[in-house]
């Protein structure tokens, strides 16, 4: 095992099929937290200010059937459907797979940012109406600052889970190659590398774990200085 390891960072061919599996999978991860910020955020708000004005009922309702489809089915279902039949569109589907790892997280995360902003004192939102601030411009100023702090560590956990789902690509084919994919085809090049047929697979697992696990606890160190630097922040 130490030696399949040890050809996966010194055969020019093995490594190279890991970089780029590696690279894949931060950019598709990177792609998708955008997208799924961008559509937490807005069907977080849109929830909210339904409360508040009566013609955002209709969207505030098609944002809970969307967080409640999204929320109430596994990934790989919506991987597969996204991919074979919403989005079967030929070389579309890296986009594909972005779209989808994207539209799944905005679900999550809108949840996450709405308790954030729901948790913040309802006398922030009176207090800023009182001043003469509408709606829109306390929630801005006064509402999401102080909702930010709250929602890091989730909005964190988020990002960290999809980091991780991405090693579900492989699933839908390898014209969308991940760490995991490419790890495989790195084994196979390992096993053609060696006079015995042993498998690598294994090998190329604990590999794969080894750069998800470098990658998820530098994330869970950016989140950690985050929220030290938004207590500082709340203190002074």
């Amino acid at each position: 095992m130490l030696e399949d390891i040890k050809i996966i960072f010194t055969n020019a061919e093995a490594f190279k099929y890991v970089m780029q599996g590696f690279g894949n999978t931060l950019i598709l991860t990177l792609a998708a937290a955008i997208i799924g910020l961008v559509l937490g955020f807005i069907v977080a708000v849109v929830k909210i200010a339904a409360g508040q004005f009566k013609f955002m009922k209709i969207p505030a309702a098609i944002c809970n059937i969307y967080t409640t489809i999204i929320r109430g089915t596994p990934v790989a279902l919506q991987l597969f459907l996204m991919v074979f039949s919403l989005f079967a569109i030929r070389g579309f589907k890296p986009y594909a797979v972005i779209l989808t790892f994207g539209i799944n997280s905005g679900a999550y995360i809108s949840e996450n940012i709405r308790a954030g902003i729901l948790s913040t004192d309802k006398g922030q939102m009176e207090a800023g109406r009182a001043l003469g601030l509408s709606w829109t411009k306390t929630m801005i100023k006064i509402i999401m600052p102080q909702a930010i702090k709250n929602i890091v560590p989730a909005i964190g956990n988020e990002m960290i889970a999809l980091l991780k789902e991405t090693a579900i690509v492989s699933m839908v084919g390898a014209t969308v190659g991940t760490l995991t994919f490419d790890l495989n085809t790195a084994s196979t090049t390992i096993y053609y590398s060696k006079s015995i047929g042993v498998s690598s697979y294994l090998s190329c697992a604990i590999v794969a774990g080894l750069l998800y696990l470098i990658v998820v606890y530098l994330m869970v160190w950016i989140v950690k200085l985050l929220e030290r630097r938004f207590g500082r922040s709340e203190r002074h």
